[in-house]
Formats: C-alpha cells, structure tokens, sequence
C-alpha cells in the first residue's frame, strides 16, 4: 500500500518562491488563488531577528475532513493516498472550504469549482516528480511514503518526530516539517497583546491617546515635506520617519 505524503524543509527553504510558480504554470492556476505558497514569518526583536519560511498546501490528510462533507463525492482518495478532486461532479458549495483547518482549497474563479494541490497526480502517473519538487533549488520539498519501511524519508519522520499543522484537529496530516519554528505553523504561537489588536504599533487601547494621535500626525506631515523637498529638487534633509 502507498500513502505519499510531503517532507518540507524549512531550514532548507530560501522563500524563492519556484515551487508556487511552478504549480501555477503547471496547474494553470488564475490570478488571486495559490494551490501551494510560501508562509513568511519573522522571531526576535531588532537587531537579533530571523525570518523562517513555511511551504503551505493541501496535508492530504488520512482522515480529511474535506472527502467527508463533501455532498458529491468530488473529492476523493487515490490509490496513493493522495486526496484528489473531481471537476465533473463538484457543484461549488464550499463545504469542503469550511471543513479544511488548513485554508487548503479555494473555488477556481474559472471553473467555480473548488480545487487544491492533488500532488500532481498527472506528473506522478508518468514517473515524474511533482513540478515543486523538480524545480525546488535546495530540494527543501520531498515525496515520502508513509506505508514504505524502506523510504529514509518516512524513517527520518518517525525518528525526529517531525510536527504537522494543527495536530489538534485530529485530520492526521501527511505533511511534516523540519528546521522550523512553531510560529511558522500555528499563528497562536504567537504572543498577542491583550487588547488583541496585532497589526497596530499601539495596543494600549482600541482608540489612541490624544499625544500619540499628535505624534503621528506630525511624522505623517514630516513625510508629506520631506516628499515635496525632494521632488522640487531641493536639498536633502534628516529623514523625519
């Protein structure tokens, strides 16, 4: 028995971003849709900071809760393990959308039915490699059978216990990942302030103080000047931002 599965290997990755174009060459995928991307994901505080990137896709789950609510059987096991989908028979509900907790599948704006990375079985079925493997410069992805004793990959996963996203959710990935950090697969690892307002520079309250509502309505004006000295051609100033 097969059961294919992804290794990636964030220590390896260098977010160059081959693998999403070559799945969207390959797949023909539209604008505004991605059936795999790179996650960015930046720890420390200045000056001691690093970036970790995190290849996203489809977990082709054992137990995936998508083949499950799907009313029309449009999505599918192969024989390989893979999880597939069915043009023909989907009728775009998006059931399958809300039952992923992996954001893995999207309705394709041209067929409006839903689609996700299907390992590219096509390539698989010839012998050759999905095209995010052939083209990854590292080889930071790898196909690993989970069912062959034999495979070092599988045997790498087993021995270093290499996490999955969102394990709580009891979907069994077959997606692992290496040289990673916990931040890059699970956004709560992330500390967040109380106020829960994560995109702001002021978390103090909903609303800002009246001095750092000042304060930035002076820098926004230092950059307004600064923008108009230089486009006149006038001297360069300190920068104000």
């Amino acid at each position: 028995m097969t059961r294919l599965g992804f290794l990636m290997d964030s220590g390896a990755c260098i977010g160059c971003h081959a693998c999403t174009v070559a799945c969207k060459s390959e797949h023909d995928v539209p604008l505004g849709v991605n059936r795999t991307w790179v996650n960015y994901v930046e720890t420390g505080e200045f000056p001691h900071t690093q970036r970790h990137f995190a290849v996203m896709r489809c977990n082709h789950c054992d137990d995936a809760p998508c083949i499950s609510i799907c009313p029309t059987g449009a999505l599918f096991r192969a024989s390989n393990g893979v999880v597939d989908f069915d043009d023909s028979r989907c009728i775009g509900c998006k059931g399958c959308m809300n039952a992923c907790p992996y954001d893995a599948l999207y309705i394709s704006p041209d067929t409006g039915t839903a689609h996700k990375c299907n390992f590219c079985q096509h390539r698989l079925e010839v012998g050759l490699e999905p095209s995010c493997v052939s083209v990854c410069p590292t080889r930071a992805i790898t196909v690993v059978d989970h069912d062959d004793p034999a495979d070092p990959t599988a045997e790498r996963i087993r021995r270093e216990d290499l996490p999955v996203r969102a394990p709580e959710r009891r979907t069994l990935p077959k997606v692992h990942y290496a040289g990673t950090v916990p931040e890059a697969l699970d956004p709560l690892a992330r500390p967040v302030a109380e106020d829960g307002l994560i995109w702001s520079d002021w978390t103090g309250s909903a609303t800002w103080p009246s001095q750092h509502r000042a304060r930035h309505r002076a820098r926004q004006h230092g950059r307004r000047t600064r923008c108009l000295t230089l486009s006149r051609g006038g001297p360069r100033s300190p920068a104000t931002w």
